[in-house]
């Protein structure tokens, strides 16, 4: 009996493991190969400047953009299924791409250079303060619509016109609620880094990642690629050592200007220049921020030796005359570049038009060379 018993507990025990073994071997064959299919990666975007988002491809189309605020989104083709057993906290994306709420106002001038106009469905930016034409007219005709500004957006209007994706510029993590209401309604938030790109023509790269998203990636490509045979022999020149400085003077006095490492500083780095703002001579702490003011005599001490003044009008709403700048504070007339005639203003759609990044850069070498006439240049124009 003892023999009997012994002899039924080893094949019940023997069987139990085959049976659990064969179970555990085809659930673990299962969940690798799925991972396998998601692990199939088949080369990764190029990207020359750009920083702040890569791109992988895997088999079957499908796309895995990785932004630096750790944020992942899979983007998948139509009538493409979901890949099983991906990381929990990546987003989905399924193509086509349409309705989308575009709250990052210089990712749209991007769009529309691929054609993708269309696919963008509502703003955050009124008409109004818009400077680019095809926008404008975009919104006259009602084929974009503004929902209001970022920080209180029209929830309701975004869902009832099917926007499933929005993309926010980084205002955005000044209203994380914004975020959180969006994704809770089901909208796929992809916050948009172009911002803190170090190099100025890493901002202009991320018409790459809109012509992926769009399904206009060779576009993309070949916008990119002229722009930078365009800026070859610039950035092959040796450098003209004028000096120049980038400002604004604000409405209680202050003097607006770019620091050393800010992507307009850089700007006139490569065209040729020399930013005169050194960051020793700022001596402020290092933070996020592009700009900071200063004392209009600290100012003057540090810039009134520059070869060219540049002034962001854009803030102000564009000047006309030597005169009106001068007017701004009297000291001004004293500056080299003034007293040289070497000032310029910067054009309204300057800072909307992400796509004039190398075209900036071209104005500002036509200055620094002395070859720079007002019907020649795209976004600068010199003030008499």
């Amino acid at each position: 009996m003892m023999k009997f018993r012994y002899i039924l507990f080893t094949v019940v025990f023997f069987t139990f493991c085959c049976l659990t073994s064969c179970e555990s071997y085809e659930s673990r064959e299962k969940v690798e190969q799925s991972i396998i299919d998601i692990n199939k990666k088949t080369g990764s975007m190029e990207l020359q400047y750009a920083t702040q988002f890569s791109v992988d491809y895997y088999e079957d189309n499908i796309s895995v953009i990785s932004i630096n605020d750790g944020e992942k989104y899979m983007l998948i083709p139509e009538n493409t299924e979901v890949p099983e057993n991906i990381e929990e906290d990546i987003k989905i994306i399924k193509k086509p791409v349409k309705n989308i709420y575009m709250q990052a106002s210089s990712a749209v001038d991007l769009v529309n250079e691929i054609g993708s106009l269309d696919s963008i469905r509502a703003v955050s930016t009124a008409k109004k303060d818009w400077y680019l034409e095809d926008v404008k007219n975009a919104l006259d005709e009602e084929k974009i619509i503004y929902v209001g500004k970022y920080s209180s957006p029209d929830y309701e209007t975004i869902i009832s016109e099917q926007c499933s994706l929005a993309i926010e510029s980084t205002m955005i993590y000044h209203s994380p609620e914004v975020k959180e209401q969006l994704e809770n309604q089901g909208i796929t938030v992809m916050v948009e880094r172009s911002s803190y790109e170090e190099h100025p023509l890493g901002r202009m790269e991320w018409i790459k990642l809109y012509g992926l998203l769009l399904d206009k990636e060779d576009e993309a490509n070949n916008f990119f690629n002229e722009k930078l045979e365009m800026l070859n022999n610039i950035t092959s020149d040796k450098k003209t050592e004028k000096t120049a400085v980038f400002f604004y003077i604000t409405s209680n006095g202050y003097v607006n200007v770019r620091k050393s490492g800010d992507y307009i500083s850089k700007m006139i780095e490569l065209a040729g220049g020399d930013y005169i703002l050194k960051p020793e001579d700022l001596n402020v702490e290092e933070n996020a921020l592009s700009t900071m003011n200063m004392q209009f005599e600290s100012f003057y001490a540090l810039a009134k030796d520059a070869d060219y003044i540049i002034y962001n009008s854009t803030i102000d709403g564009g000047l006309l005359t030597l005169d009106e700048l001068i007017a701004k504070n009297s000291l001004l007339a004293d500056f080299r570049a003034v007293k040289n005639n070497n000032v310029w203003c910067s054009d309204k759609n300057m800072f909307q038009q992400t796509t004039g990044t190398a075209d900036v850069i071209y104005d500002l070498h036509k200055i620094f060379k002395d070859d720079a006439e007002n019907q020649d240049l795209n976004f600068l124009y010199k003030l008499d």
